[in-house]
């Protein structure tokens, strides 16, 4: 999904106020950063930013932040924004193999929408649903870990249920095509449409993984 010589990318997103340049400092203390107590929840690889963007328009009482490592692609979230006031928004430019260094404990849910799914086996581990991104994902969480996927990629799916079951994750709701299903309150990426139009099934998992007594 990423775009090409975007003309002027670096100066609007370093001037809009929904990028956080200096996200590293906030590690532990996003909560401030919102200035509530709020849940926060992160979309890692969000796009263009439609599926963030509708989120943090319909759930005002949610922390949302959108993270991209393509200036890109960010840009292009950045120009949605324009004229928008969403107070419960934030965007980080960041490689997703870094989450560990950017939050700290504070995260509620983690969506993981059309990622890369990496088809070479030698590639495993760069699989955001892979066992070596969930152990990233502990150490980021508040506490009940909570991740949902889509994605059109049955290989990438199957392969992310053994995953999560293997670790820990219970299932809570499973689609195995959330259009054919009527699934409720959906908001779609650009991904998403772009599949379902072609007649791809879009597949979703919702798994949750509670806190462990020590």
């Amino acid at each position: 999904m990423r775009l090409r010589n975007v003309k002027g990318a670096n100066e609007k997103i370093e001037s809009s106020p929904y990028v956080v340049l200096n996200y590293l400092d906030y590690k532990g203390k996003y909560h401030s950063l919102f200035s509530n107590n709020h849940p926060i929840h992160i979309e890692i690889g969000m796009g263009k930013g439609s599926f963030i963007i509708e989120n943090a328009k319909k759930y005002p009482d949610i922390n949302f932040i959108g993270i991209e490592k393509f200036d890109s692609v960010v840009v292009r979230a950045i120009e949605k924004l324009d004229g928008l006031d969403y107070p419960n928004l934030k965007i980080i430019r960041a490689d997703a193999t870094t989450i560990e260094e950017i939050f700290s404990k504070e995260i509620d849910t983690i969506y993981l929408n059309f990622s890369d799914p990496w088809p070479k086996n030698r590639h495993t581990n760069r699989r955001l649903s892979s066992t070596h991104f969930l152990k990233k994902y502990d150490s980021i969480f508040e506490g009940r870990k909570k991740i949902i996927m889509k994605t059109d990629n049955r290989h990438l799916f199957e392969f992310s249920l053994v995953e999560l079951v293997e670790y820990g994750y219970h299932i809570e709701n499973l689609c195995l095509d959330i259009y054919q299903e009527n699934f409720k309150d959906n908001i779609p990426t650009e991904y998403e449409i772009r599949f379902h139009n072609l007649g791809f099934p879009i597949y979703r998992v919702e798994v949750m993984k509670e806190v462990e007594k020590k």
